[in-house]
């Protein structure tokens, strides 16, 4: 049986022979999850959890990229965890990275995961009344927060982190006062912060946010990170990033 279907793609991720299996017409990966998986924070024979998974691009890349043991994704999505999982046997991983069909709400669930060392979650960014028109959309799920909010994101993670273990999350700068008071809500405190802009002249429009469970008060501003030259070009730690430098 074609682990390729005829409406899906089979994309090179350019990272020790990795491909992804995706939508043609669906949501697709960006940079976000390339600055996300990059930013995480991942010693040898450490666990991951990657929360709202998708397809499973920030596991593939995490695997390509350290040491990690074993990963873990879940996604709420029944078709998105069966594309990731195709990869997973596309790509001979299945020693290494497994993803579960799964509601980041549902106890019974959190409650039956062995506890990790490491979280990443690249969550849904917009509210779910911000001008959503089908909720059965599949990008609207993606991109909104239809099947889980930030809340449930940070929920989720404190229950899922060993003690003092840390959460890695790529969000939007807009909703950053909201990110830090859940995270302190929930004891998982904002120990790194790092903002994106897309070129020098330009606010930034993504977040890169690291928790530690129960971790000590003690917050870091890390060096920005421009994706674009001026001339619109990538950046020179936008290439080393990808690994093309």
């Amino acid at each position: 049986m074609s682990l390729l279907r005829e409406d899906e793609t089979l994309d090179d991720l350019q990272l020790k022979g990795i491909f992804v299996i995706q939508k043609k017409n669906a949501f697709r990966f960006g940079v976000d999850a390339v600055l996300l998986a990059n930013f995480a924070k991942i010693k040898r024979n450490m666990t991951v959890i990657d929360l709202c998974s998708g397809t499973g691009i920030i596991p593939f890349i995490i695997s390509a990229k350290t040491k990690a043991s074993n990963i873990l994704g879940i996604e709420i999505q029944e078709d998105m965890a069966d594309m990731a999982n195709r990869s997973v046997i596309y790509n001979k991983l299945n020693d290494k990275i497994k993803f579960i069909q799964g509601d980041i709400k549902n106890s019974n669930l959190i409650k039956s995961i062995t506890k990790t060392d490491v979280i990443t979650v690249n969550p849904p960014y917009k509210l779910q009344n911000s001008g959503i028109l089908n909720i059965n959309d599949k990008n609207a799920i993606a991109r909104h927060e239809v099947c889980c909010n930030l809340e449930d994101v940070i929920v989720a993670s404190r229950k899922l982190l060993k003690d003092n273990g840390k959460m890695f999350m790529v969000h939007r700068p807009e909703r950053l006062a909201d990110i830090l008071c859940l995270m302190r809500e929930y004891k998982i405190e904002p120990k790194v912060i790092q903002m994106i802009h897309p070129s020098v002249n330009k606010a930034p429009n993504i977040v890169l946010i690291e928790g530690q469970r129960d971790g000590g008060k003690f917050l870091k501003w890390m060096e920005p990170i421009y994706i674009h030259n001026h001339d619109g070009s990538y950046s020179t730690q936008i290439e080393k990033i990808y690994g093309r430098e």
